[in-house]
């Protein structure tokens, strides 16, 4: 059955307005070539969709040619303004947006522990309201949450969590109290980390893949198809409760402490590198618990850190070995040594370079040995999670996301893909995820910008429609 004049009209603005918000502004003609749509029909669908404010004529094109510049036309970015929440255990950072995902303020405040669940939801409202204020914002159209915890599929609310403070869910009530205008969605911020890692970050060309995040904590994200999995209950990627070997127990149902937490979470890490040899700064302050407790920004960040200099030590052996090779040619393709090192300004810098690894320091030579012991330590841990995802899901892809998988880089990545071929019949690729803790923030923008989109581009009923159905 052929679509009704008015069902056609709302699928050309629909893709025209895409098209707009993916590529940027557009002429007529390019529009035309870009949907394959007639020179009346785009004419058409450019005027109305101007008279609905959507877009406006934002400029000219350069194309060189006779007569005057082709219009270039763009959606109204100030139309409706966003915001985007990365809700944590510890603090709140936020960032508003026009339509276009441009962001035009941003801040964050932290919160203790210690602060009582009243004080803290009126903090992080109040950091919602001041930011948009800094930003020229009298209203937000849409504000999107990510945050730790389970969501309800069914209602799309974040669910009572053992070890999540009682204000993360009172923050979603209290915004839809203040903003009663304002659409207001929250997401898992795993689930957000991977919708940012496939739109902008390093699964850019993956429909099918999962994201391991590590960070203070550890958790998963499934995409299927294309389609972002949240199970029956909205627990799917709760990999921090995965029974795994090499704990001192199991996890219960209201804490993973035991499961592959345990083994991932930025404590068990640290305990890791410090087993290895490594010295790690402000130890002291990690938590054991799974969720919960105090210094769970510097835990992340520590975690990361002794992460990035044992990748660090590494590369600065491949570096050596490299330049040592070289040194080995250039000597073995002369006849002296003393006429290579006169003629040639390489060998000593190489052999400079490569003192530590040959002959020269031994406290160095330790140091790279700690560093690439604790590195294959974390990929056997890592790899056990893996391989259980890739056993059940075989998605052909896993990014370490968070900010330990960005810290580790490729070279992490190699060491877990390869325990994983070992471990697996089923073909992994093992990814450093490229945006690291601030995923989070940006899935969220950009599932605002989402929701925005879809309720301001939606279908228009003709006025005569809208009088019809209220009578």
């Amino acid at each position: 059955m052929p679509a009704s004049p008015s069902t056609a009209r709302a699928i050309n603005d629909r893709l025209a307005l895409r098209l707009l918000q993916q590529e940027g502004p557009l002429t007529a003609g390019q529009l035309k070539q870009l949907t394959g749509l007639s020179r009346p029909t785009v004419a058409d669908l450019v005027e109305r969709l101007a008279a609905a404010g959507l877009i406006d004529v934002v400029g000219e094109s350069g194309e060189q040619r006779r007569g005057p510049n082709a219009k270039l036309y763009g959606i109204v970015a100030d139309q409706a303004h966003l915001a985007a929440l990365d809700v944590r255990t510890e603090g709140v950072s936020v960032v508003v947006a026009d339509l276009l995902g441009r962001v035009l303020a941003e801040a964050s405040v932290p919160i203790g522990g210690e602060t009582g669940t009243g004080p803290a939801v009126e903090q992080a409202v109040a950091l919602v309201e001041r930011t948009a204020k800094e930003a020229g914002v009298a209203g937000l159209h849409t504000v999107a949450i990510g945050a730790p915890g389970l969501i309800d599929p069914a209602t799309g609310e974040l669910r009572d969590s053992g070890g999540l403070p009682a204000w993360h869910r009172r923050l979603v009530l209290a915004l839809q109290e203040r903003l009663p205008e304002t659409r207001v969605h929250v997401e898992n911020e795993t689930n957000l980390a991977a919708l940012a890692e496939q739109r902008d970050g390093v699964a850019r060309d993956r429909d099918t893949f999962v994201l391991l995040w590590l960070g203070h904590g550890t958790g998963a994200a499934v995409i299927l198809d294309g389609v972002l999995r949240r199970g029956a209950s909205g627990g799917t990627g709760e990999i921090g409760f995965l029974p795994v070997p090499g704990t001192a127990g199991l996890p219960s149902a209201v804490d993973c402490a035991g499961g592959f937490h345990s083994l991932a979470g930025s404590a068990g890490i640290v305990r890791l590198a410090e087993e290895c040899g490594l010295a790690v700064a402000g130890a002291g302050d990690f938590g054991e618990g799974g969720r919960g407790g105090a210094g769970l920004v510097r835990g992340a960040a520590e975690a990361a850190e002794v992460v990035r200099r044992a990748v660090a030590a590494t590369d600065r052996v491949a570096e050596a070995v490299a330049a040592t090779d070289s040194v080995r040619k250039t000597v073995a393709a002369t006849d002296s040594v003393r006429k290579t090192v006169a003629a040639t300004d390489s060998v000593p810098k190489a052999v400079a370079a490569t003192g530590s690894v040959e002959a020269g320091s031994v406290p160095e030579a330790v140091a790279v040995r700690e560093a690439s012991r604790f590195l294959d330590a974390l990929a056997d841990r890592l790899a056990v999670g893996v391989a259980s995802v890739v056993a059940v899901l075989d998605p052909g892809c896993v990014v370490l996301g968070g900010e330990v998988g960005q810290a580790g880089g490729t070279e992490l990545a190699a060491r877990v893909e390869r325990r994983v071929r070992r471990m697996s019949p089923l073909a992994t690729e093992v990814r450093a995820g490229v945006l690291g803790g601030a995923a989070v923030l940006r899935g969220a923008l950009l599932t605002a910008r989402d929701h925005a989109q879809d309720a301001l581009f939606a279908p228009r009923q003709p006025v005569d429609q809208q009088r019809r159905r209220a009578d």
